[in-house]
């Protein structure tokens, strides 16, 4: 029986109609493909925070603080059955301030501006791939939170605003 989980965090930063992501290079659990503009794994003391682990990982890995950021907003919480373990992936999405750093450089690997409209052959992580498919063709036009069960076929996306 599965009990095992990991709790992992990204933060999608936008600009205009771009998005900017990490070519992620050495990672303990994903590398080698594009992920988002900053992110990683819960410290112990932030399991009921995710808002608080992401800005801990974009402060860490882009120098960025909440302070060159509009609009922090929680869009998708993913989950994933994958190497005996049950991922759960929280992804922020906000756009960066016109006032804010615009030089980005991370220890983590190098980050690039994308069309949001040209990410169809971006290689990703699997649950980043159907979350970025969900966001540029409908999640963009609402400010809904989606929940998301992936597996290697695909992704259900359910609305998940309070009820």
């Amino acid at each position: 029986m599965l009990g095992k989980l990991r709790n992992m965090t990204a933060i999608y930063l936008l600009k205009g109609e771009k998005v900017l992501l990490l070519y992620r290079k050495g990672g303990r659990v994903v590398t080698d493909v594009w992920t988002g503009s900053a992110g990683g794994h819960f410290e112990g003391f932030e399991l009921n925070d995710a808002r608080a682990c992401v800005l801990r990982e974009l402060r860490e890995e882009l120098g960025l603080g909440e302070e060159d950021l509009e609009g922090l907003t929680l869009r998708y919480v993913a989950l994933r059955n994958t190497k005996g373990e049950i991922r759960q992936n929280y992804y922020f999405f906000a756009r960066l301030r016109d006032g804010a750093p615009q030089e980005l450089r991370s220890a983590e690997g190098d980050v690039k501006w994308f069309s949001l409209d040209a990410l169809g052959p971006v290689e990703m992580p699997l649950s980043a791939k159907f979350v970025m498919d969900h966001y540029c063709a409908t999640g963009r036009y609402t400010d809904k939170l989606y929940a998301a069960v992936v597996n290697p076929e695909g992704a259900t996306f359910t609305d998940l605003s309070q009820s």
